[in-house]
């Protein structure tokens, strides 16, 4: 079975690992590629082969700075991802409340077994 290509959206970029740690780093604020080969403990090439894939489907800004390659978070493009993981949040916010209700149910049953 082929795979799916790591470029035809957002979803798929950041499924590897190491991207979404990527885009945690930059979450944060603008970095380079040295910043984030020290941070991850990585090689540069590396690194940067995940940056190609991040910047194809525009997860990511790169701008030049001199030399230096500086790269930003482009949180519009990760709109799609929220998306979907929102419709999941609802029902794990439902399943909590429910859960809520039966702790303060047990905690009430409780509460009046100590009195008696």
């Amino acid at each position: 079975m082929a795979r799916a290509a790591t470029t035809t959206d957002a979803f798929n970029a950041v499924a590897e690992p190491r991207r979404r740690q990527i885009v945690d780093l930059l979450a944060d604020g603008e970095r380079s590629v040295n910043e984030l080969v020290q941070l991850l403990s990585l090689p540069q090439p590396q690194i940067s082969k995940h940056l190609r894939v991040l910047r194809e489907v525009g997860v990511v800004h790169v701008r030049e700075d001199g030399r230096q390659r500086l790269y930003s978070l482009n949180a519009a493009a990760l709109r799609p991802i929220h998306d979907w993981v929102k419709d999941y949040e609802r029902l794990w916010s439902d399943r909590f409340d429910l859960m809520d209700a039966v702790i303060d149910d047990l905690k009430g049953a409780g509460g009046s077994d100590q009195q008696s």
